[in-house]
């Protein structure tokens, strides 16, 4: 059968109506559907795989920060150690280079915004200098401070738990009202603000007794972190749980339309 439709101009032109066949359209859209929810399902639990692996990784370096932590302290010396130092515990004694301190921004603690404080700590004997993570010192806007309120002077003894300082990412290091804070701990930068050797390992002061309080009491001492799983066991099932609801929301749908009733073809027009 035919029809006519008109122009713009009134011109005539003619279509031929042609039977749409909604089974095979409705059989096509279940398979897309279908295969598209397969597809979907199969990506999701391969990101679960990779949370999954990720939690297994971490595991393993927990495993061995905590045999590293048991052994015996490293004083630290004119001598570089022959062993690593990340995760030993290190205790040093001498006197901060307070005038080459840097301020890492942003940072929390309590709900109190505030700043980290690392200072370079000049040992007793030797040349090479070690960079201290001191503490975090409250600040409205999480950026500027006063620096002498956070300040140690004197002959210290400094106990922490060693970090390797990161060697990639940058600083972010930016200057405001005469002072420069920086976003995170890199080791090219860092080296390059100061002009003495540094170690490549930093130190975490802990929040032990034996430690030198300032008159001020700041900053304040960080809590050493905690050796656990991390987010990544929670969003591996969250991934599996979402792979496992995508799976099977597609079968049902697809055994729903399967089952459902028949289409009727439409009558041919005479």
């Amino acid at each position: 059968a035919e029809s006519t439709l008109y122009g713009a101009r009134g011109r005539r032109a003619r279509c031929t109506r042609v039977p749409l066949d909604k089974t095979n359209v409705s059989c096509r859209s279940r398979s897309v559907g279908f295969g598209l929810s397969r597809r979907g399902g199969a990506i999701v639990f391969r990101l679960g795989f990779w949370q999954a692996t990720r939690l297994e990784t971490r595991r393993a370096a927990n495993a061995a920060a905590l045999v590293a932590r048991a052994l015996p302290e490293i004083v630290l010396d004119s001598a570089a150690p022959s062993v690593p130092m990340a995760n030993r515990r290190i205790l040093v004694k001498g006197r901060y280079d307070l005038a080459r301190q840097l301020v890492l921004r942003g940072y929390l603690m309590g709900g109190t915004p505030g700043v980290r404080i690392a200072t370079p700590l000049r040992p007793e004997s030797g040349d090479s200098a070690i960079l201290v993570l001191r503490g975090f010192v409250p600040s409205p806007d999480a950026m500027t401070i006063n620096p002498d309120s956070a300040a140690e002077p004197g002959d210290v003894v400094v106990r922490g738990i060693g970090e390797t300082l990161p060697g990639e990412g940058g600083s972010g290091r930016v200057e405001r009202g005469g002072q420069v804070t920086w976003k995170r701990l890199d080791l090219a930068a860092v080296r390059a603000a100061i002009p003495y050797p540094l170690r490549a390992t930093y130190l975490m002061e802990t929040r032990d007794v034996a430690n030198i309080a300032s008159p001020t009491g700041l900053p304040i001492r960080i809590e050493t972190p905690e050796l656990d799983d991390g987010p990544h066991l929670s969003y591996a099932i969250q991934w599996f749980a979402f792979g496992t609801i995508g799976l099977i929301g597609g079968t049902i749908i697809a055994r729903k339309q399967r089952h459902g009733p028949e289409s009727v073809p439409p009558r041919a027009e005479s």
